[in-house]
C-alpha cells in the first residue's frame, strides 16, 4: 500500500497560462503566410522569435533568417521580429528596395511610441532592460541621444541624467515585474521626480506567466521551464520559480534535455512555457515526465487570456487585394487579357 501511496503522490503542476502570446502568434503566423502569399524563401531579420523549435520549423518552409538586413538580397521581402527594430533598419531596408512586413508585437511598438514623445519633450529616458537583447536595441534606436540603458537595480548608481526634472522609466516588456520594480524604487531614491510611463510597459503574458510560476513555485520541489536561452521571459520564469521557494528549477528546449537525477526525491515538479513555445514541446515533457510516473497532472490557472492581434498591415493588405480578386473571378482576369 505505501508503494502505490509513493505513486500516486507525484505529481504535476501545469500552469496558466503559458506558451505563445498574443504578439508571438501573430509573428509566427505572418511569416506562414508570406510564405503562402509570396512564396519561398521569405526572408526574416533576426529570430522571428526566440524559440529554436520555432525557428527551425519555419526554415524548413522556405524561412531565411539574416542577422542584417543588408544580408537580404536586393528586392525581396524582409519581415522584421516581435523584437522590434530600430528606425535605421527600416532606412536600410528602404535603400535595398526591399519589401517589409513588420511583425514588431503591438506591445513594444507602445514602448517604441512611447520613447518617441519623451523625446520629443526633450526628457531623459531610463530605458530599464538587458544590455544587448534585441527589443532593448530596438527601442533604444528610437532616440539614441536621450536614452540611457539601466540593466538592473545595481546599475542605478551610476546613472547621471540633465535635469533631475525631466526623468522617465521605461522598460523592456519581457522582464521581471518584481525586478524591475525594484529598479524603479532604486531610481526613484535618485530621482525623486522620475516619471512612470502611461502604462506598465511590461506585458500582461510576461506578467501572468510570472504570477502562474508564482503560485506553481511555492508547491513544487522542480521547476521545469521549457523555453529557450535567448528567451529573455523564460530565462525570468526560472527566476520566478527559484524567488517563490521552488527548490530547484531549469529551462529546457525539448523533453530529452530534462536529467533523470533533477527527479530525485521529486514529488510535485511544476511545468511551464515561455511566451514564445509551442504547447507541442510542453506536451513533450508532459509526456516524459508520465513515463516516469509523474502523471497527474493538475492546472495552476492564474489569469485568462483573450487579447489576439491582427496580421501586419502589408499582410493585411495583400490578403485583402488577393481575396477582392478572387471574389471578383474569372471574368476579371478574361477582361484583363
Amino acid at each position: 500500500m505505501d508503494g502505490m501511496t509513493a505513486t500516486t503522490s507525484r505529481k504535476v503542476l501545469l500552469a496558466a497560462p503559458r506558451g505563445y502570446c498574443a504578439g508571438v502568434d501573430r509573428a509566427v503566423i505572418a511569416v506562414e503566410k508570406a510564405l503562402e502569399q509570396y512564396g519561398a524563401p521569405v526572408y526574416v531579420r533576426h529570430e522571428i522569435v526566440h524559440n529554436k523549435y520555432v525557428v527551425k520549423t519555419l526554415e524548413k518552409k522556405g524561412a531565411i533568417f539574416v542577422e542584417e538586413t543588408e544580408a537580404v538580397p536586393e528586392g525581396n521581402i524582409v519581415i522584421f521580429s516581435a523584437h522590434g527594430v530600430a528606425p535605421v533598419v527600416h532606412e536600410e531596408a528602404a535603400r535595398g528596395k526591399l519589401a517589409t512586413i513588420d511583425a514588431t508585437c503591438p506591445l513594444v511598438t507602445k514602448v517604441h511610441k512611447e520613447a518617441v514623445r519623451f523625446a520629443k519633450e526633450d526628457y531623459d529616458i531610463l530605458l530599464i532592460g538587458h544590455e544587448g537583447h534585441e527589443e532593448v536595441i530596438g527601442t533604444s534606436g528610437e532616440a539614441p541621444d536621450h536614452i540611457t540603458l539601466v540593466d538592473g537595480p545595481d546599475d542605478v548608481a551610476g546613472v547621471t541624467v540633465r535635469d533631475e526634472s525631466k526623468v522617465v522609466w521605461l522598460s523592456q516588456t519581457t522582464l521581471s515585474v518584481d525586478e524591475t520594480m525594484e529598479t524603479v524604487d532604486a531610481l526613484k531614491d535618485r530621482f525623486p521626480q522620475l516619471i512612470s510611463p502611461p502604462s506598465d510597459d511590461i506585458c500582461y503574458a510576461t506578467q501572468n506567466r510570472q504570477i502562474a510560476v508564482k503560485q506553481m513555485g511555492a508547491e513544487a520541489d522542480l521547476v521545469i521551464v521549457v523555453g529557450s536561452k535567448n528567451s529573455s521571459n523564460s530565462v525570468r520564469l526560472v527566476e520566478v520559480a527559484l524567488g517563490a521557494g521552488a527548490k530547484d528549477a531549469h529551462l529546457v528546449d525539448y523533453a530529452d534535455e530534462i536529467d533523470e537525477a533533477w527527479l530525485e526525491g521529486v514529488r510535485t515538479v511544476g511545468v511551464t512555457s515561455g511566451a514564445s513555445v509551442p504547447e507541442i514541446l510542453v506536451e513533450g515533457v508532459l509526456d516524459w515526465l508520465a513515463e516516469r510516473g509523474y502523471d497527474d497532472v493538475e492546472t495552476v490557472t492564474a489569469a485568462k487570456e483573450s487579447i489576439t492581434f491582427s496580421l501586419p498591415k502589408e499582410l493585411r493588405r495583400d490578403l485583402r487585394a488577393e481575396a477582392a480578386e478572387l471574389a471578383a473571378g474569372p471574368e476579371s482576369g478574361a477582361a484583363n487579357g
